[in-house]
């Protein structure tokens, strides 16, 4: 196949991802015009990184960590944007592992591409535990921009699987606002280093100013 043709189906493919809406905000029936794509997450958690990168000086390769994040959510052009409350973790890993493959099998750095991949998804070295925590802190923090315009009726969520999560209920039922609950969520289950936790915290606490400050 001629390498232009490669480049083309290659960025067709990622294209996808652009249409591609993000299954937590589909289940939690979000109210609003736009809602946040796959593709939109990936350039929000890349920004999260760098400020991350910036403010508490991590001792890492940031050039690595932003390709890392770029192809994190690869495997979701084939499999969709599948929530931990609808598949396992192990069998997720499986059909992810086999898109991606898929996915990059033509292309000449295919294999370093994969390989990346795989240490995002293994979470072992420091660059793929500093990716992963911003992963999971761009969805709180976008859970709470959404929750700030009032997109969601916690009244409504009558075939809402993820609403019927025990953990999720008992969050709800003590009083939490939604995205309270989905933070406080989130700092039980992910693996936050302090910094992280103390931004997620920090999210939860406060109001979120959207303009622009100098």
């Amino acid at each position: 196949m001629l390498k232009e043709q490669n480049v083309i189906n290659y960025y067709v493919l990622c294209n996808k991802l652009k249409d591609v809406i993000r299954t937590g905000w589909i289940n939690w029936n979000v109210k609003r015009e736009r809602v946040e794509s796959v593709a939109e997450h990936i350039y929000g958690v890349q920004m999260l990184a760098i400020a991350m990168k910036s403010e508490y000086q991590y001792d890492i390769d940031i050039m690595k960590v932003i390709y890392m994040i770029a192809i994190h959510e690869l495997g979701e052009i084939v499999i969709g944007d599948l929530t931990q409350f609808e598949i396992s973790r192990e069998k997720k890993i499986k059909l992810e592992h086999d898109a991606v493959h898929k996915i990059i099998s033509t292309l000449i750095d295919g294999k370093k591409i994969e390989e990346l991949f795989l240490e995002f998804d293994a979470r072992q070295t420091p660059e793929a535990k500093f990716a992963y925590q911003c992963d999971k802190l761009e969805c709180d923090i976008q859970c709470k921009l959404y929750d700030q315009e009032k997109c969601v009726d916690l009244e409504s969520q009558e075939d809402n699987y993820s609403a019927k999560n025990d953990e999720v209920k008992d969050l709800l039922e003590r009083g939490s606002s939604w995205s309270e609950m989905w933070i406080e969520f989130g700092q039980r289950k992910y693996d936050y280093d302090q910094n992280f936790r103390m931004v997620s915290q920090y999210v939860k606490d406060n109001e979120i100013n959207t303009t622009i400050t100098s």
